[in-house]
């Protein structure tokens, strides 16, 4: 069905007393759920995406409300069919005039506001500084500067009370108000625990885009790392994938570079001193001696072989340097 047919069919919905509720709220962000439908089936029959899955109610929802089903003063938002303006919490302020609003609550019942308004970003003065960084386990990152962040490991540090308050709710009657008050409990731990998280990586992230110009890293098969069962639950709680997306949209903001060197480089096991390479290094062993007399730390050693690769890709302006594959992003001015 397309979106003029499952239009029509909420419009007969409406005109049904059993459908009634329908009408409590404007029909513009009803609407735009049905555009999201179509959009999502149009996806799949063209290849581009899995089959639209069915979402719960318990689960995130949102609502989507055109320029004309809102009213924005600069300081309050009134919404279609609302006699007063909503209680915000701002956690950011703009300029500019919003073409939509999209209202969407978590699953942990916490309900958001956000704005799509064109606004110019400003960007960071350039400097000459450049900075490779190292992902792991014990630092999050380890730069070629030896800033060594450290790892908060949030899920760890909650772990004992999560499965305790998911073991309350394995034991709750499915369908009673106390299984839904125990999964609240659960979702606003879970909630707390990935706010934690990004904002550790919002924090670092911003460090160093603002005090450098090129950030140079390497390209994680996170997806593939992630099905290692005795190391899957500390690397998604190091969010590897989600400090390179943070890296790659704040590069392009503020007029940075980000260099992702090819996975398969092998910065662990080449000395940045002699460029010697060894056949193999266990995860286990953090330092090693060269043949060249020179000590390495794991981590620092991998940084500054990225920094050194990173840096011929920037002189050069190319997007390879022999079997190691460079992907580059665009300095782009972001709106």
């Amino acid at each position: 069905m397309s979106y003029k047919e499952t239009s029509h069919q909420l419009t007969l919905l409406k005109q049904n007393p059993e459908f009634s509720w329908l009408k409590d709220v404007t029909a513009v962000p009803l609407q735009q759920a049905l555009r999201h439908l179509n959009t999502a089936f149009l996806n799949f029959f063209a290849g581009r995406a899995k089959y639209p899955r069915f979402k719960k109610k318990r689960n995130q929802q949102s609502a989507t409300y055109a320029s004309n089903a809102f009213k924005w003063d600069g300081e309050k938002l009134t919404l279609a069919k609302m006699k007063s303006p909503l209680k915000i919490r701002w956690h950011r302020y703009f300029a500019g005039i919003p073409t939509t609003v999209t209202v969407s609550k978590d699953s942990a019942h916490r309900y958001f506001v956000s704005f799509s308004v064109e606004e110019e970003i400003e960007q960071f003065p350039k400097i000459g500084e450049q900075v490779a960084i190292d992902l792991g386990i014990k630092d999050v990152i380890v730069s070629s500067k030896g800033f060594a962040s450290g790892n908060p490991k949030y899920y760890q540090k909650y772990q004992k009370k999560l499965a305790k308050l998911q073991k309350r709710l394995a034991k709750k009657q499915k369908g009673s108000q106390n299984r839904e008050k125990a999964r609240l409990k659960v979702a606003k731990l879970q909630a707390k625990i990935a706010d934690c998280r990004k904002d550790f990586l919002n924090k670092l992230t911003i460090r160093l885009i603002r005090e450098n110009q090129a950030v140079i890293t390497e390209s994680l098969a996170v997806k593939n790392m992630i099905k290692n069962r005795k190391l899957s639950k500390v690397i998604a709680d190091a969010a590897w994938e989600e400090l390179i997306r943070q890296l790659d949209y704040k590069a392009s903001w503020y007029g940075r570079v980000l260099v992702q060197v090819d996975r398969f480089f092998p910065s662990s096991k080449r000395c940045h001193a002699c460029g010697h390479v060894l056949d193999k290094l266990p995860l286990e062993i953090r330092e090693w001696n060269c043949v060249c007399g020179s000590h390495n730390l794991r981590d620092y050693n991998a940084a500054k072989n990225l920094l050194a690769v990173g840096r011929t890709v920037l002189a050069y302006g190319d997007t390879s340097v022999g079997d190691t594959a460079i992907a580059v992003s665009s300095q782009v001015s972001s709106k």
